[in-house]
C-alpha cells in the first residue's frame, strides 16, 4: 500500500512564507507526476502545482512567481515553497502522486494525502 503524508502547513501572516512536504511512502517503484491541489471552503479543489519525475513543472496562474515546487525522486518527496502568501491562497493543501506503480509491469494508480492546513492571516 501507498501512503501520502503531509506536513508544513500552519499560521503565517500575509506576506509570509510556508514549505510544504509530501512523502510516498510504501512499496513504490517509480512515481509519474506529483502534484500540490488546494481546496478552500465551499470551492472545488483546484491544481497548485505539478512536477513530473524528470522534473518538469507547472503552475496555476495564481501562484506563478510565487510557489515554487520540486522533488526529491530518491526520496519520493515533493515540496511546495510557498512565498508572498495571500488570504485567498488558504487553504487545504493535497499532496497527489499521479501514476505509481508498485513494480515495473504494475498498474498505475494515483494516490491522495489527508491534507495539511494553510491558513494566512492579514
Amino acid at each position: 500500500q501507498v501512503q501520502l503524508v503531509e506536513s508544513g502547513g500552519g499560521l503565517v501572516q500575509a506576506g509570509g512564507s510556508l514549505r510544504l512536504s509530501c512523502v510516498a511512502s510504501g512499496s513504490i517503484f517509480s512515481i509519474n507526476a506529483m502534484n500540490w491541489y488546494r481546496q478552500a471552503p465551499g470551492k472545488q479543489r483546484e491544481l497548485v502545482a505539478g512536477i513530473t519525475s524528470s522534473g518538469s513543472s507547472n503552475y496555476a496562474d495564481s501562484v506563478k512567481g510565487r510557489f515554487t515546487i520540486s522533488r526529491d525522486n530518491a526520496k519520493n518527496t515533493v515540496y511546495l515553497q510557498m512565498n508572498s502568501l495571500k488570504p485567498e491562497d488558504a487553504a487545504v493543501y493535497y499532496c497527489n502522486a499521479k501514476g505509481v506503480r508498485i513494480g515495473p509491469l504494475s498498474i498505475l494508480r494515483d494516490y491522495w494525502g489527508q491534507g495539511t492546513q494553510v491558513t494566512v492571516s492579514t
